[in-house]
């Protein structure tokens, strides 16, 4: 059986029990390194000019106290920062959804899921996927702007659905079943896709579904 790559993780959450009770959880899958704890934005992003790509996922919590988790979101890449954001939250207002989406986060995750599913997020960010939860995409629908212009790239009916099944969250695997072809047809749709829109990630290919394709999907 070959062994699973390691997942380094930064917790950024100003609740000492919580974070420490979500280390404990997290260490209970080898798979899952604690590299480090912060209890706030400013802590995070000293540890991370410290430790610029140490971490693989950064599990960030929205509600920091007095500071603000954007803040994070919008400082660590000057400082080097090359690893994905997944925020593990109480939950998040429309607007604050749709701010870190466009922000660049990967995903966003309720903190009353139970520990696979925690679990199944992380894996799934690390790996380049993009994790939403289900209730915020309706609401991301229905508050970002549509920024549609005559100049847009034509989205073919393939492009379409790739593109709906992704905003599911669905992962590579899932979206070829659905459409019944391979793996690596739905990468080279994906691929397809990233070229089209001049995107490099899931995240921005999210962002730019949601402010310019609305009336597609």
């Amino acid at each position: 059986m070959i062994a699973r790559q390691p997942i380094n993780l930064l917790l950024v959450d100003d609740h000492a029990l919580f974070r420490e009770g979500l280390a404990r959880v997290l260490e209970s899958d080898r798979q899952f390194v604690i590299s480090g704890k912060a209890s706030s934005a400013s802590e995070a992003l000293a540890w991370v000019q410290e430790h610029p790509q140490e971490a693989n996922v950064v599990i960030l919590d929205v509600d920091l106290g007095h500071e603000r988790a954007i803040d994070f979101v919008e400082k660590c890449r000057p400082l080097g920062f090359t690893g994905r954001i997944l925020l593990v939250t109480a939950g998040v207002s429309d607007r604050e959804a749709v701010l870190y989406v466009q922000a660049g986060v990967a995903g966003i995750l309720h903190k009353q899921h139970p520990p696979e599913e925690i679990f199944a997020a992380i894996r799934k960010v690390a790996g380049g996927e993009v994790h939403l939860e289900p209730g915020y995409l309706k609401a991301l629908f229905n508050t970002v702007d549509s920024t549609q212009g005559t100049t847009r790239p034509h989205l073919t009916e393939r492009d379409t659905k790739v593109m709906r099944l992704l905003l599911k969250g669905l992962a590579n695997k899932e979206i070829g079943a659905e459409l019944n072809i391979s793996e690596s047809a739905t990468k080279a749709s994906l691929r397809t896709l990233f070229d089209k829109l001049g995107v490099r990630t899931r995240s921005q290919l999210v962002r730019v579904a949601l402010e310019q394709y609305r009336d597609y999907l």
